[in-house]
């Protein structure tokens, strides 16, 4: 069954994290598979802030191919969509712009930043095995989205986007396939309609916000 590689991007760019598999050093000829989090950037590339104690840091400085299993949603099912992200992964130098996705995407990583021990890699994808569900499986070649916002440009999208955005959710992203937000403290993706140019997918986006409402707050109790 042909898979459609857009599938595969969406699926990246609405996860937060997945299990990194390299070839280990300390243990030469087996896989080494560790938990890591990770943002998918404007082509759908997963980028990673990682430690340079970390094993599999070492093992990607001394090899770079890797795998990168991700699945929708917590726990294992096997009904769920999940795939395994082929490619290499190498150290790769963010600008400011680049940088301050990274950190709406992944808050929390600021702080690593300020550590000095973390630095960017980024996986270059090769091929993907997507499995969408029951009898939903293949095989597909890495493919880039047709067009791209790059990260300045869609900073300032983010930035108009925002003031439209209801109380409690806060604008992430902006591709021209999607929308991501985070309400309650949980990234969710939103399609947009089309593949138009960067004003029409604002306004899609600010009508798919003005419809959005935020959750009621928690009030505390068990």
């Amino acid at each position: 069954m042909r898979i459609d590689y857009a599938e595969v991007r969406a699926l990246l760019r609405q996860s937060r994290s997945g299990a990194l598999g390299t070839h280990s050093v300390a243990m030469a000829g087996f896989p080494f598979v560790s938990a890591v989090p990770f943002v998918a950037d404007a082509l759908g590339r997963p980028a990673f802030l990682l430690s340079g104690l970390a094993e599999h840091t070492r093992n990607l400085l001394a090899d770079p191919r890797a795998s990168l299993l991700v699945t929708d949603g917590e726990g294992v099912d096997l009904a769920q969509a999940r795939l395994t992200l082929i490619g290499r992964v190498s150290p790769v130098d963010l600008d400011e712009a680049a940088r301050q996705r990274f950190v709406r995407y992944s808050p929390e990583s600021a702080l690593y930043l300020e550590l000095g021990d973390f630095r960017f890699f980024r996986m270059e994808p090769v091929r993907a095995r997507f499995i969408g569900g029951f009898g939903r499986m293949g095989w597909v070649d890495a493919e880039p989205p047709a067009a791209v916002l790059d990260p300045a440009a869609e900073a300032l999208i983010v930035e108009r986007l925002a003031r439209l955005a209801p109380a409690g959710v806060a604008v992430v992203g902006v591709d021209r396939e999607g929308l991501d937000v985070r309400i309650a403290g949980v990234l969710r993706r939103l399609a947009l309609p089309g593949d138009g140019e960067a004003p029409a997918l604002e306004d899609a986006a600010g009508i798919l916000l003005q419809g959005l409402e935020a959750p009621p707050a928690a009030d505390g109790l068990a």
